[in-house]
C-alpha cells in the first residue's frame, strides 16, 4: 500500500511539525486517547483552527504504516493565509483587492480551473471553507497547473463569518447567480470585490446570496461555473 507523502503520525513528529509552523489540512486523533503530547497537538490545533477529526484506532491502523500514538495527520501542500494578511496585503499596496470565495465547489478538476483563472487574472486571494470543499491534494495542484502554489488561500471555518469581516474591512461581495437581471459587466469593479462562485448544479447558498451587495449573471459561454 503507498501512503500519501504528506502523512505524519505519531505524537513527536507532529508536535515537531506544528512547532515549526507547519499546517495540516486535518488531524486525525483516536476516539479516547490521551497522555503526554496529545493535550498540547489538540490545544495548537484549535489555537490555529487546523480541523480535528475523531475516529477509531482501526482508521489510524489502516491511514499509518507503523505505530502511530493515536494521531496522525496530512501535512498541507500550500500555506495557508489568512483574511487580515491578503487584505494587508493589498491595501498597503494602495490597491484594491479581487477575491475570490469557492462555495460548495469539490470537484478537483473544477477548483483546479477556477484557480487558473484567478491566477491569470490577479486574484489576490481564494477562500474556501474547511469542509465540503475540493481538497487541496497533489492532484487539485496538478489541475490547477502550479496555480494554487502561486494564489494565496485562505480556509476558513465559516463563509458566513469570513463574508462578514469582508464587508466590515469595505470589501462588496459579489455573488453570480441566474435569478438576477444584473449582468456582470454592468457592476463597478473598481472597489474591493469579492466573488462568491457556487457549484455546477447547485449554485450560491441563498444564505450567502442574502449577504451579497450585488448579484450577477454573465453568459455560460463565457465562464462555465456559476
Amino acid at each position: 500500500m503507498k501512503f500519501p507523502e504528506n502523512l505524519l503520525y505519531g505524537r513527536h513528529p507532529i508536535l515537531e511539525a506544528l512547532s515549526a509552523h507547519r499546517t495540516f489540512d486535518k488531524l486525525l486523533l483516536q476516539k479516547g486517547a490521551n497522555g503526554d503530547g496529545l493535550r498540547d497537538i489538540v490545544r495548537i490545533a484549535r489555537e490555529r483552527d487546523i480541523p480535528l477529526q475523531y475516529v477509531p484506532s482501526e482508521t489510524l491502523d489502516r491511514i499509518a504504516p507503523r505505530n502511530h500514538q493515536g494521531v496522525a495527520g496530512y501535512a498541507a501542500l500550500v500555506d495557508y493565509c489568512s483574511l487580515e494578511d491578503i487584505l494587508a496585503l493589498a491595501y498597503d499596496k494602495g490597491e484594491n483587492p479581487l477575491l475570490l470565495v469557492c462555495d460548495g465547489i469539490t470537484d478537483i478538476g473544477n477548483f483546479g480551473a477556477i484557480a487558473r483563472t484567478a491566477a491569470c487574472v490577479g486574484v489576490y486571494g481564494i477562500i474556501v471553507a474547511e469542509k465540503g470543499a475540493a481538497p487541496i491534494s497533489a492532484d487539485a495542484i496538478k489541475a490547477s497547473a502550479g496555480a494554487l502554489l502561486q494564489v494565496p488561500i485562505c480556509r476558513v471555518r465559516f463563509i458566513d463569518l469570513a463574508l462578514r469581516e469582508l464587508k466590515d474591512n469595505g470589501v462588496q461581495i459579489v455573488a453570480t447567480t441566474l435569478q438576477t437581471e444584473q449582468w456582470l459587466h454592468q457592476s463597478d469593479l473598481t472597489q474591493a470585490t469579492a466573488f462568491i462562485l457556487g457549484a455546477e448544479g447547485k449554485g450560491v447558498s441563498p444564505a450567502f446570496l442574502k449577504l451579497a451587495d450585488v448579484q450577477v449573471k454573465y453568459p455560460s459561454a463565457h465562464l462555465r461555473f456559476v
